[in-house]
């Protein structure tokens, strides 16, 4: 069975400050979120000149940076070439590991924000929360944080605490996009 290729982990390879670094295989539970993530924004989408991005599409930012994100969306189509996007998407999402985090939290944050991706997003399927970065002249600044609490957590909740969490957001591009947290958390295996 190990040789079997339909057995074999998938791995990835980007390219971090000029180093080659493997990326881990995904989980059932990332691929879910990136594949809500991608519902989400592509039935929203439609007919409109962004594009969403979901995993496996390569991002040229640098001589020494190529990323693999898992979610992003690009507006200027022209950045589109048939082996990835060159430039800076609008709105990146990395979804995190543990193998991936520090990296997802250090340098390539880094050089998202000075490359000019608008929104960044940090998403913990383990603990149900996004973390939204806004670009504030190259730099990204912690927006918000939302949190998907599951319904055990919700019961024992006093009912002013529950009317006071945030359940839905807005991706700072698109103003008329109300993001329940529930459906990027959607259907998730529980830990």
């Amino acid at each position: 069975m190990a040789d079997n290729l339909a057995y074999q982990l998938e791995w990835r390879e980007e390219w971090i400050d000029g180093k080659i670094v493997a990326m881990s295989p995904t989980s059932t539970n990332h691929n879910r979120v990136a594949g809500n993530l991608y519902r989400i924004f592509s039935n929203y989408l439609h007919g409109k000149n962004c594009v969403p991005f979901s995993d496996h599409e390569s991002v040229f930012l640098t001589d020494k940076d190529q990323f693999i994100p898992d979610f992003m969306i690009v507006c200027d189509r022209g950045k589109i070439k048939h082996d990835g996007v060159y430039g800076a998407p609008d709105l990146v999402v990395e979804i995190l590991s543990p193998s991936t985090a520090r990296n997802d939290r250090t340098h390539k944050k880094e050089v998202y924000a000075q490359c000019g991706v608008q929104e960044y997003w940090l998403i913990s399927p383990t603990d149900r929360i996004i973390e939204v970065y806004h670009n504030q002249q190259g730099e990204f600044a912690l927006h918000d944080i939302y949190t998907a609490y599951p319904d055990w957590m919700l019961a024992n909740m006093s009912e002013t605490r529950r009317n006071a969490i945030v359940t839905h957001f807005r991706c700072s591009l698109y103003d008329d996009l109300e993001i329940p947290l529930d459906e990027i958390f959607y259907d998730l295996l529980p830990q």
